[in-house]
Parts: structure tokens; sequence; C-alpha cells
């Protein structure tokens, strides 16, 4: 068991402790042991229960409670608390703003025990005649309700490539030849079908052989002679492993790859890309590479008389537009990224050490590492007031002593943004940071109005470098607040701030689609992976991924500057500011 599941078990156990009225005591015990063991780097499966109650949040008793789950994947008093719980008041958990006990008064006074009763009672008036609850609360639930209902039978961008990686590995053991397709290929920030292509000559061996897959399981109804549909155990999404002959491969994966706008696009003659894709004559091949698989989907642009455009971008007809502008080639990869800001370490919710985070950076070739802990409001995230502030600063000036001129850490801070559009430090603790990420994490309710006006004072104030997660969104959980998108970028603009583009596959914020026009108002963009450990940094791929489905170029982001650059940014941005 990781310790990710170890710590989800124990939460869920302390959730429905509380839900079931048990012992307050015991409770707040399971509760404290998941809030504080999900900052652990200790390796909680296999230590003893001698070295667990060493660890801070764990008495004896849930110590052996680890140790029983590490054993045995289970937890005697979780399974029995599941079995008098019905599935669907777990599944109100999932609601924005329930919290236990508003769930156990729905289940207890209205009899809900499911989300479709929950809806009726909302669309009824019931819940709003509930004591603590009211008309604006019931609103708040039948819209979450309906932003759930839309996410149904998706996964986030990482779940999908993980699917699609564990299918390719699996079914090529099988196959000659297996390709990711569709959403996945083109780096889609959420994903309803994950869709591979492979390669035989005998449609019905390869159904037999798909069949006897243990992890696979059909959909007779939805599958077809040439199509297998059906679902990956453990993922509620849908898969489609579509069979192609040897000749028919490439043409396939471009046609398969790309959203229909953008097939749709003309080519020669006003032809539609897709009908030229179709009647293209492309050569089988045999060694199929990166290189040569795109060498083959580059004929069939060529053949349309347009711009060959990269699999991230084959959305619709925006990547049209930005190719008059610009080349693939300045499209950023990952290897123009040259440091990583906004991150987060034990100084406050972060499972790493500065010391460590800075030491994986330099092994992953980057040159430079801005460490952005929460500020003194996100005090459930163990936020820093001025007194830890200059004490974590000490610390990284001893460190920055051993590393020369090829490495450093930069002091930034996560700065909350107050529901005024105040920042929660004072300018004097301001002053002391290399830069500053503001972001919003609390008051997210506000109209289109309010959360603009609330960002375009964070964003004037004079000591906001980066804007963090411009909408607070988190995909398929929850929608980020309505913000005028544009008023938010041009005042970026006119004030010199950087906008993040939050790679956390949870976040992918600020959108894709708004990308381009930051650029074109000439405001750089930060591809920020919002790390918590060594793992998160490389979430820096998905920003990469989501930054060129947005056309980003390299001389358009952030962190592909230089040590020497983002150096001397950084220095005079702050002389300006003291100015």
């Amino acid at each position: 068991m990781t310790n990710s599941e170890i710590v989800d078990l124990l939460e869920l156990t302390g959730r429905l402790m509380e839900l079931h009225d048990r012992d307050a005591f015991k409770t707040r015990t399971f509760q404290s042991a998941a809030f504080n063991l999900d900052k652990s780097t200790a390796d909680l499966g296999n230590l003893p229960v001698e070295e667990l109650v060493k660890l801070p949040g764990v008495g004896k008793s849930v110590a052996q409670k680890i140790r029983e789950i590490a054993e045995t994947g289970h937890l005697t008093d979780l399974d029995e608390l599941l079995a008098q719980t019905p599935e669907g008041v777990l599944d109100m958990f999932r609601i924005k703003g329930l919290g236990v006990k508003k769930v156990r008064t729905l289940w207890h006074e209205l009899g809900i025990t499911n989300l479709r009763d929950l809806q009726l009672a909302g669309e009824n008036g019931q819940i709003a005649k509930i004591k603590g609850f009211g008309t604006s609360t019931q609103e708040k639930i039948l819209a979450a309700l309906e932003f759930l209902q839309e996410q149904q039978g998706k996964v986030r961008m990482d779940k999908a490539a993980m699917m699609a990686n564990l299918l390719q590995d699996e079914l090529s053991t099988h196959f000659e030849r297996v390709e990711l397709s569709g959403q996945v290929r083109r780096k889609a920030q959420e994903v309803d079908v994950v869709q591979l292509l492979i390669q035989t000559s005998d449609p019905i061996s390869a159904m037999g052989t798909l069949n006897t897959l243990p992890n696979l399981h059909q959909n007779e109804v939805e599958s077809s002679p040439f199509v297998w549909r059906g679902q990956l155990t453990g993922f509620d999404v849908q898969v489609e492993l579509l069979l192609y002959p040897a000749e028919q491969m490439n043409r396939q994966l471009f046609i398969h790859t790309a959203a229909d706008p953008h097939l749709r696009q003309a080519g020669t003659g006003g032809i539609p890309l897709l009908q030229i894709a179709y009647a293209s004559n492309l050569p089988d091949v045999k060694n199929p590479t990166a290189t040569a698989v795109a060498d083959a989907e580059k004929a069939i642009y060529q053949q349309a008389g347009l711009p060959y455009i990269v699999p991230e971008m084959r959305e619709d007809d925006f990547a049209f537009r930005w190719a008059s502008r610009h080349s693939n080639e300045e499209l950023v990869t990952w290897d123009d990224l040259r440091g990583t800001l906004h991150n987060h370490s034990t100084w406050s919710d972060g499972k790493q050490s500065v010391a460590d985070m800075a030491a994986y950076c330099r092994e992953l070739g980057l040159s430079y590492f801005g460490i952005a802990d929460h500020s003194k409001t996100a005090s459930y995230a163990g936020g820093l007031d001025a007194e830890r502030v200059h004490q974590q600063q000490l610390e990284i000036d001893e460190l920055n002593k051993g590393f020369g001129d090829e490495f450093r850490i930069f002091k930034g801070i996560e700065s909350d943004i107050l529901s005024d559009g105040s920042l929660d430090y004072d300018d004097a603790t301001l002053a002391t940071f290399d830069y500053v990420v503001a972001s919003v994490h609390q008051t997210l309710t506000m109209t289109q109005e309010k959360a603009t006006t609330r960002l375009l004072r964070a964003i004037e104030n004079p000591y906001t470098t980066i804007l963090g997660h411009p909408t607070g969104r988190l995909l398929l959980a929850r929608e980020g607040y309505p913000i005028d998108h544009r008023a938010i970028i041009d005042a970026c603009a006119e004030h010199n701030v950087i906008i993040e583009i939050n790679a956390s596959p949870y976040r992918l914020d600020i959108d894709w689609h708004w990308i381009d026009y930051a650029m074109q108002q000439g405001v750089m963009l930060s591809i920020n992976p919002d790390a918590h450990n060594l793992v998160g940094l490389l979430d820096m791929h998905y920003g990469v991924a989501i930054g060129r489905k947005g056309g980003l170029t390299k001389a358009m982001t952030f962190n592909a500057l230089t040590l020497e650059e983002m150096s001397n940014y950084l220095q005079n941005r702050r002389k300006n500011i003291l100015k």
C-alpha cells in the first residue's frame, strides 16, 4: 500500500466515524493522523508499530491500524462503517460545500441516500427548508450536482496517460504495432475516451485476444467487428481499441488523433482535411518511430496545402491561425525549461525539504529552483508568518552558498489574495522576496465582477510577480470562479505581471484557450508545477503539453529564461519597486 492509499483509508475512517456520530476523541485521532501523515515521507507501509508511533499525530492505536492496512489492504473498522453507510451517501461527499454534518442531516432528516434523491430534494425546495441550509446552499448544491454530472465518465490528463501507457505496454506483447490516439495523443486536459490503434491483418483473431486479457471488460453492444469498446478495471472511462491493417495505420492515426473541427478545415480547393486524409496515399511505416509517423502526417498536410500542425494543437482552426504567425519550432518543449517556480516544502504543506527539492531540480538539469510556500493566511497549510519567512530565507542563503554560479534557489512566496484583493503581508515583508506568486485560495463564490475586481487589485500590487492559478479550478471536481479573462490579461500586460500555467493535472490553470491572447498582449507565462514533493516537479510535463496546445512559445515562457536572465529580471523588478 502506498502512503496516499493508507492516508485515504484513515481519512475516510475518520469521516465515517463523524458521520455515524462515533466517539469524538477516537474520531479526531483518525482525522489528526490522516492530516499529519499526508505530509510524511516515511514509508508507512513498511514501518513497525514502534517506529510509526514516533510520527506526528500517530498513537499506538492508529499505528496498529496502519499495520493492519499495510498487511491486509483493509481496515476492519472502516469495513464495518462502510457496511452501515449507503453507497450514495458516500457520493454526497463529492458535492462542493457539503461537509460531514450537512451530509448527516440530509441523510437523517430527509432520508437522502443518493445523488438523484439529493437533486430531487433540491428541485422541490426541500433542502432550503432545513435549518442551517437555506436557498443559497440549495442553489450551490444543485449547481455542484450539475457540474458533477457533466464530468461523469471523464478522467484527467494524467490518469488517461497512465491508462493508455498501461494498455500500450500490455497490447504490444500481443500485436506488432500499437499507437496512442485520440484525446490522449493530443493531450486533452480531460478525457472521456482512451483510444489506441492496433495493427492487425486478422481482426477476428485480434478480438479474441483482446477478450482474453484479464483487466479488459468488453461492452459487446457498443463494440463492432473492427472496434473493441469497454473498460479497464478500476477506471470509469471508456476504452476504445481500433483494429486496422498495416497500410491503414498512418492514415487512421492522423484521422483519429485530430478533433472533428480540425478535420473540417478546408485544404486545397476547399476540400476538407478529413477528405484529403482519406484520399492520401501513405506508405506503410516499417519502423514506426515518432519521426516516421510525423513525416507521414506532414505528407497529409502537404497534400492539403496546409502547414503541419503538431498533435497537441489539432483541436480546431486556431492552430492554422497560429501557424500564420509562428512556426512549430517556436513551441516550448521540456528541454527549454531552465528552472521551476511555485513549489512547496516542509516549511508549509510540502513533503520534502527545500534542500531536497533543489537537489532534485539539479538532477533534472534545471539551473534554478523557486520556493513559494504558503503565506500566513493559509494556516491550514502551515502558512509562514513573517518570522518563519525570515528563518526560511536564512536557510536558503546558506544553501545558496554551496551552489556556486551554476544553480540558485530563489526566495518566493505564494501570497494569498484576500477578499478585497490585497496580499496578506505588509510591504516590508513582501520586499524581502525575490518574487511573489499571488493566488486565491478562499472565498471562491464571488460574482464575475467581484472576482475580477479582486484579481485586478492584486495585479496592481507592485510586489505581485506572478498571478497563480487564475481561476482556482480543480478539473473534474470544482469549476473555477468566473473572471473576465481579457481584463485580467490586459491588466497583467499593463503591470508587467506573469501569468501562471499551473501544471498540476488537477488544475492546468490558466486554461489553454487564453494562452495565445496573453502572448499577443505581451504577457509571459510561467509553467509552474505547484509541486509539493519531488514527483510533483515532473508535472511540468503536463504544463508543457497544455502550453503547446495553446501555442506557447519558448520566447514567451518565463521559466525558459536562463539563470542569468532570471536573476537580472527579478533584480531589476525589485529595484523598480523600491525606487
